[in-house]
């Protein structure tokens, strides 16, 4: 499981500033969970974000955006972003608070689900 802790950690430093985030090894990288809801994480170099269904076809149509298909499968709702399309801080904030947007709509999953 080889993830960009640089980019891992830049992620950690903007979600701190959220309650209920915690991480899970999953999918060949690190994934970050709002309460239970997957958010976004890290896959060797890329960002991996959840969007929903209302900003999934928009996300995709940035030029450094792909949808997330780590299994040969397309994964709706989740896409990948390369890593010019992160560069700045910026973009990264701008596109992990869409992400966290997202998952802070859901339902909280307690231990128990």
């Amino acid at each position: 499981m080889v993830y960009s802790e640089q980019l891992a950690d830049r992620l950690r430093e903007i979600l701190n500033a959220f309650k209920g985030v915690t991480e899970k090894k999953m999918f060949g990288g690190l994934a970050f969970l709002l309460y239970g809801n997957m958010c976004c994480g890290v896959v060797g170099d890329t960002l991996m974000i959840r969007t929903g269904p209302d900003l999934y076809e928009t996300t995709l149509q940035k030029s450094y955006a792909r949808p997330m298909d780590f299994t040969g499968r397309v994964m709706r709702n989740f896409v990948y972003v390369d890593p010019k399309g992160i560069q700045s801080n910026e973009s990264l904030h701008e596109l992990v608070n869409l992400a966290v947007n997202f998952a802070s709509s859901l339902p909280r999953k307690t231990k128990s689900q």
